[in-house]
């Protein structure tokens, strides 16, 4: 399967003393990931693996069907995965025009691989990736990990005000 026989970025890791994590940025619309594939372009069922660690680990991403995860990927500028063996662990994506603006959305990692540096790699790929490494500004939207983000350099905005317009939600 050619798919994503490029990935754009694979790096490893040592999250704790033998245990070697795999962080890959994927293609814009991470076909590999919708295709059900992991690391190696293996068969995981990374779908269902990846609604799984999004209904486990998020409150904001529980009850996303299969169908929807797809079409998010597909929409998705960047896209990274971390992977223990072909345990996905760890996700994040990210929206850009390139230039201007990108924003960060979805960044999750597994409750058992948390406090080891796993979620600043996520970040970290998503901003070096080229569609987000020269933009203006990035934005992200985050409810109690602000503590978080401010150590990878994001700041809190007071002069403007989150808005949002309720969509069908089909």
């Amino acid at each position: 399967m050619a798919v994503e026989a490029k990935m754009e970025h694979c790096r490893q890791f040592h999250q704790e003393p033998g245990l070697l994590i795999t962080v890959i940025r994927h293609r814009a619309g991470a076909p590999s990931l919708r295709l059900g594939l992991g690391p190696g372009l293996r068969p995981v069922d990374a779908i269902g693996q990846l609604q799984k660690l999004l209904n486990c680990n998020s409150f904001w991403a529980t009850a996303r069907s299969r169908v929807q995860l797809r079409t998010m990927l597909k929409g998705s500028s960047v896209v990274v995965s971390a992977w223990s063996g072909q345990q996905l662990v760890g996700f994040g994506r990210a929206n850009s025009d390139g230039v201007f603006r990108a924003v960060l959305w979805d960044v999750v990692v597994a409750e058992q691989s948390q406090g080891h540096g796993l979620g600043r790699q996520l970040v970290e790929a998503l901003l070096a990736a080229p569609a987000l490494a020269q933009v203006e500004r990035t934005y992200l939207m985050t409810t109690n990990c602000e503590g978080f983000y401010r150590k990878l350099g994001f700041n809190a905005v007071q002069h403007q005000r989150l808005m949002r317009r309720e969509g069908s939600g089909e």
